[in-house]
């Protein structure tokens, strides 16, 4: 044991991914639905570990951070700046309403209980659940003419308010949203979300991606000599389904194998290769003639392709009017909508579900017709291991040199910090990877990394740094920061949810999950939708999520600076 504790202590690097290790592993710990997390977890052992007295350097963890604000502000970014448009500025005045309201929650709260600058910056990052918030919030206050103990004190006490507070600011969030929430605003979350999807003209989507798969199918038909399609054009055929659920991607005509063009004349005794929707295609064998089993002519590539957003001609656009168009006959024929993902939340797709730059949309069908409909609409997001390692490491360095730029009054510095203009470089950077997706491409294993190993990296950390005293803070406030912890979690929710029925107008779904994305709490859409039996909360969460994910960061220097 004692060989284990020095060699813990002559190589640091070996506690940390211990901690992370060990972090990770508690974060899986289920009861019932409550799960600690990968970051409390994390937190959790790095002051367990802490009390072995090992001494890290603050640059390990100040590497890893700008590295997680990067890959954040990137996730983002898209949404972040879509919300600048007209359609959206009202999500994103309702995320400032909550994002204020959680700022003053903690002012009041700290202000009352006399907290110091540091269990404030920590009541506001668990309480709010945006750990990210701990970051800036230490650089800011490494930057006060302050001295170096007090500096110290405060930099120890922002962990034990931040652990405090996080269990109730994740739990307590999804439990209030998904149960108290529709209560609150007096209605039946899943008949209201059936009404919208009823009103849209169209479904969620499907429940998993094996039954979207297979609500899709290839038949094959011979045509009989008294069906009505005889002198017909594949043209004409195809025209008789308005809502563009059935195409012939193939055709048999004369022991030819021809590929399908709209002005091929239908023949007795030719056999059609239709794709369409099942149920569709079961009532054909009366109108066609009899199903046949043809391997060699159903026997073409077909493929599964994500396809992200980028025309201007789809652009801000519904389903129904993308699907309508005289282009959409030409480029998006034999083609299907499988899924519709927004800053990596599924959408419901209904005709009336707009789509935007930077979306993405999984298409399914002949892989001539994808790749056709795929330059298009956009561009291919095929697979690939491979990250742009310049773009990523010279916007995290002009961000982060931005950042450091600070404008003096008195002996209060004015600035982003190094790790704010890493956020603000990544939301740049994930727009023009939105609108010229040829370059600086991250993929989403990579990202992960980035996100979640890079944040409890620099949690490990701090749990490690301030784990002597941890224990000591914990005992001194712990009660009192958990109640103030429900306080700021809970208030800014009750704001915004009157706000958004009373003044916003909201739909009581998008409203919910607005409220959710404004936290950054994905558990609670997922526990919101749950209950509403429906995707449609998750119309509300992409903008907010990017406005409050950048403010509540934003915020974490303010709190220094009010306080």
């Amino acid at each position: 044991m004692e060989w284990t504790i020095e060699t813990l202590r002559r190589y640091p690097e070996i506690a940390i991914f211990l901690t992370v290790a060990l972090g990770f592993a508690a974060g899986r710990l289920r009861l019932r639905r409550f799960t600690l997390g990968n970051v409390t977890g994390v937190l959790l052992a790095g002051v367990l570990i802490g009390q072995l007295r090992i001494v890290i350097s603050p640059n390990v963890g100040a590497v890893f951070f700008l590295m997680f604000l990067f890959a954040v502000g990137y996730g983002i970014g898209p949404q972040f700046f879509r919300g600048l448009k007209r359609d959206g500025l009202t999500q994103v005045l309702f995320a400032v309403v909550i994002c204020v309201a959680c700022l003053l929650a903690t002012l009041i709260a700290a202000k009352l209980a006399g907290y110091n600058i540091g269990q404030a910056a920590g009541l506001l990052s668990g309480a709010s659940t945006v750990s990210a918030a701990l970051g800036v919030a230490s650089d800011s206050i490494h930057q006060l003419a302050l001295p170096a103990e007090q500096k110290q004190a405060m930099l120890e006490a922002m962990p034990v308010a931040y652990a405090v507070t996080y269990l109730f600011g994740t739990a307590g969030s999804a439990w209030f949203l998904a149960i108290i929430g529709p209560k609150l605003l007096r209605v039946d979350l899943a008949k209201a979300c059936a009404d919208y999807e009823a009103k849209m003209g169209g479904g969620s989507g499907a429940d998993d991606d094996l039954l979207a798969y297979h609500k899709r199918t290839l038949r094959s038909y011979r045509v009989a000599p008294d069906s009505k399609l005889v002198g017909r054009t594949i043209g004409d055929f195809e025209a008789q389904f308005p809502s563009r659920e059935v195409f012939v991607e193939r055709i048999r005509q004369d022991a030819r194998l021809l590929e399908p063009d709209l002005d091929i004349v239908i023949s007795p005794g030719d056999v059609l290769a239709l794709a369409g929707l099942r149920e569709t295609l079961l009532r054909q064998p009366a109108e066609i003639g009899p199903e046949v089993d043809d391997p060699e002519l159903l026997q073409f590539p077909g493929e599964v392709l994500d396809v992200v957003i980028t025309s201007k001609q789809v652009a801000g656009r519904t389903l129904k009017e993308i699907g309508d168009s005289e282009v959409a006959r030409k480029y998006g024929r034999g083609v299907f909508l499988r899924k519709l993902t927004r800053g990596g939340q599924e959408l419901p797709f209904t005709p009336a579900t707009k789509v935007d730059r930077g979306d993405v949309l999984q298409l399914i069908g002949a892989k001539r017709d994808v790749e056709r409909a795929a330059g298009w609409l956009g561009y291919p997001d095929r697979a690939t291991e491979k990250t742009d390692v310049v773009f990523m490491g010279l916007g995290i360095t002009l961000g982060a040199l931005v950042g450091a730029v600070a404008v003096h009054f008195g002996t209060v510095p004015l600035g982003l910090s190094t790790s704010g203009g890493a956020l603000i470089a990544g939301l740049v950077c994930g727009w023009l990877r939105a609108v010229h997706p040829t370059f600086g491409r991250i993929p989403a294993p990579a990202l992960w990394v980035l996100n979640d190993l890079a944040l409890t990296i620099f949690i490990a950390v701090i749990g490690l740094t301030t784990g002597p005293s941890f224990m000591t803070g914990l005992r001194q406030s712990g009660l009192s920061l958990l109640l103030w912890g429900v306080f700021v979690t809970l208030a800014p929710l009750v704001v915004g949810l009157l706000a958004g029925k009373y003044w916003f107008k909201m739909h009581p779904g998008i409203l919910l999950g607005a409220c959710a994305g404004v936290r950054t709490t994905t558990a609670a859409l997922s526990a919101i939708q749950e209950e509403a039996r429906s995707k449609v909360p998750a119309l509300g969460y992409s903008i907010t999520y990017a406005v409050g994910n950048t403010l509540l960061v934003v915020w974490g220097v303010l709190i220094v600076l009010l306080m």
